[in-house]
């Protein structure tokens, strides 16, 4: 067997390593590849360019040592349990996300917080470069380790250095109330390319450094300047829509047991005539009260009936020790109730509400047995759950309701687009795709099924890797 490098080409830095603990027959504990869109859209070049992934292992108050799995060298970075509460559920989760997601909840801003978080993107950092070899390329991702770039720059100047941030940027007048705003800008800086969802998040992200850090942006450039004020390097924003495995996901919706799965689907909530769909994870930023109220006023209308028609909503649980999370969850388990208790009868209930996850072959079930998908985020930077409903579809049947404060929206023209907010535009966006031909439906379907396989994860990682290669060259 072959022993890995100690220095690697291509180093992923993200919060969290790409491997999930599993407990073997034996009883002996080990680590599985997790399934999501990132591990998928980068493990293949990773295991071609000799890759290592720095991240935490999920676990405070654990040392690991580095590890290899599946081609990948995995290098854990520790955090104590006050640094998970302090930088993870504080400053990531309680001030940034609240804060990029247009302040759908108040952001809350703490200098114990702030100290947190630095001192975890310098551990991050200071990992990234012990791993990575001479002119590597270092690849960051998301809102947790926005001071990483600048950190790895003034460490390892010879790193070609690319960033993702997966949520939405905000406003500059939304930015401009994080105290600590220049600093997140000029760590962001760092970063030889800075990749975006949107082009409406660069354009946010622009905007925020013409106004506090003072440089010239044209055509998505920016030229740094170091602490004497000498130029240091270009820096990049441009937008790169992340995507799914979308030939794994079909591959999955034709097998004939996940295919039957999908009918018992049906069967277990009683054989609706259109059985509708939300997954999101547990979050406020998601607008599941806002579907929830929505379906209620529809029921209430007598536009739909229990029996003919079952919402099933899958709320994967989220950050549950946060104050607005145990909110949202709270509203949401009550609204349900409400809702089985006035429309349900004894053989039928109104909403099937599951609060836990589901591993992948169950959820591609999932996506096969709904007639419509409802995505009605108030704000998400893409949403992949959109496009993985997209990507079962099979037979070119189903309906996609999405809103267009994700993402997707600018991708996915072909759904029915929706304003959450709008519980009357929403509600007739349900009805649109509820009573929809099959044949409007099919040809919906094939135009979004066709965007979503052209537009791959790994399209996706191979677009931003090669643009970033192509900046160094023209520096």
């Amino acid at each position: 067997m072959n022993k890995k490098p100690a220095k690697f080409d291509l180093v992923v830095v993200a919060n969290r390593l790409p491997v999930d603990r599993e407990v073997g027959p034996d009883g002996e504990a080990g680590w599985r590849q997790s399934p999501g869109g990132l591990v998928t859209g980068l493990a293949p070049v990773m295991k071609t360019h000799d890759g290592a992934w720095v991240g935490w292992a999920g676990t405070p108050d654990e040392e690991i040592e580095p590890f290899d799995l599946d081609g990948m060298r995995l290098v854990p970075v520790p955090l104590s349990n006050d640094e998970f509460t302090q930088y993870y559920e504080g400053f990531s989760n309680a001030t940034l996300w609240p804060l990029y997601h247009d302040v759908i909840a108040p952001p809350e801003f703490h200098r114990t917080w702030w100290d947190a978080y630095l001192r975890v993107n310098e551990r991050f950092a200071q990992a990234a470069v012990t791993v990575a070899a001479e002119n590597a390329v270092i690849w960051i991702h998301d809102y947790q380790l926005q001071l990483v770039p600048g950190m790895i720059r003034k460490l390892r100047p010879d790193v070609r250095i690319g960033f993702f941030n997966h949520i939405p940027f905000p406003p500059y007048e939304i930015f401009a109330q994080l105290p600590w705003r220049k600093q997140i800008l000029h760590g962001l800086l760092g970063a030889d390319l800075i990749g975006f969802q949107r082009p409406y998040d660069s354009a946010n992200f622009l905007r925020a450094v013409r106004r506090n850090v003072g440089t010239v942006a044209r055509n998505g450039l920016v030229r740094v300047t170091d602490e004497n004020g000498e130029e240091s390097h270009t820096a990049k924003a441009q937008s790169f829509p992340i995507s799914i495995d979308a030939a794994e996901l079909e591959r999955l919706a034709l097998k004939p047991e996940i295919q039957e799965r999908a009918r018992q689907i049906r069967e277990e909530v009683g054989n609706p005539e259109v059985l509708m769909l939300g997954v999101d994870r547990m979050d406020y930023t998601k607008g599941i009260r806002h579907r929830i109220k929505a379906f209620a006023e529809l029921l209430e209308d007598g536009a739909l009936s229990v029996g003919e028609v079952t919402l099933v909503q899958i709320a994967t649980p989220s950050r549950e020790r946060l104050e607005h999370y145990k909110q949202i969850r709270h509203d949401v388990e009550l609204a349900v109730g409400r809702i089985n208790g006035e429309y349900g009868g004894l053989s039928t209930q109104a909403v099937n509400y599951l609060h836990h996850s589901f591993p992948r072959d169950e959820m591609v079930a999932f996506y096969l047995a709904a007639d419509v998908m409802l995505v009605t985020a108030l704000r998400d930077g893409m949403n992949l759950v959109a496009k993985e409903y997209v990507a079962t579809r099979v037979n070119h049947d189903g309906a996609l309701v999405l809103s267009e404060f994700t993402g997707a929206a600018d991708e996915l023209r072909q759904a029915v687009l929706v304003n959450p907010h709008d519980i009357t535009g929403l509600k007739a966006g349900i009805m649109k795709a509820v009573e929809m031909t099959p044949r409007e439906s099919a040809r919906r379907m094939r135009a979004l099924r066709r965007r979503v396989a052209e537009d791959d994860v790994q399209h996706w990682s191979r677009m931003f890797l090669e643009t970033l290669a192509g900046l160094r060259r023209d520096n």
